[in-house]
């Protein structure tokens, strides 16, 4: 299965189709909060239009898993035709005894701005992959037993990756793959389970 990860796309159409056509093939799309506005502390992203931003996302609702990020209100659920307020959410995907090892098999997903690592870490068993976005800083790292990646932001990023995306890969063992890509395509860093 392939779970393409999207975080922070604060209202930009633009940076959304340009995700999704570079990225045509996923499974899930599973989105990591603030959707639609921009925020107070944001400038208006280019290709700002919530209204065709919320038409793009209807239109992949029945692949969509997400939470919701602290930009994204009751009212947004109104225009979006998916459940979007939860604060996390959780990904169970079981290997097969034979092919258990050290691949993530279960995907914590948060927006970022509610759950520490602190927290995650007495609350998630060891090799669980914990998605988040909110800082609009790209992360790929394991520590103290915990995976942890934020793809950054398709719209305003803070960091100097640029507008990024990421791509969770799965087979039978659980996660096989995490990439993070640029919202072109382009891989800018990969880390794989054996």
């Amino acid at each position: 299965m392939n779970i393409l990860v999207i975080s922070d796309i604060h209202g930009s159409a633009a940076a959304l189709k340009t995700t999704l056509d570079s990225f045509p093939d996923f499974d899930m799309l599973l989105l990591c909060g603030d959707y639609l506005n921009h925020g107070p502390r944001n400038p208006l992203p280019d290709g700002w239009n919530p209204k065709e931003t919320a038409a793009i996302l209807n239109a992949n609702a029945e692949k969509i898993a997400c939470v919701r990020g602290n930009c994204d209100s009751e009212v947004d659920e109104m225009v979006l035709s998916f459940p979007c307020l939860a604060s996390y959410t959780n990904i169970f995907l079981p290997p097969r005894p034979e092919k258990s090892g050290e691949n993530p098999n279960r995907i914590f997903v948060h927006h970022g701005h509610l759950y520490d690592r602190e927290k995650l870490s007495s609350w998630l068993p060891p090799n669980t992959l914990v998605v988040s976005g909110h800082t609009h800083v790209t992360v790929l790292e394991k520590d103290n037993r915990l995976v942890y990646f934020n793809p950054g932001s398709i719209s305003l990023p803070k960091c100097g990756d640029g507008k990024t995306c990421g791509l969770i890969r799965t087979d039978e063992r659980g996660v096989s793959e995490i990439r993070l890509c640029s919202i072109g395509g382009e891989t800018l860093r990969t880390m794989g389970f054996q």
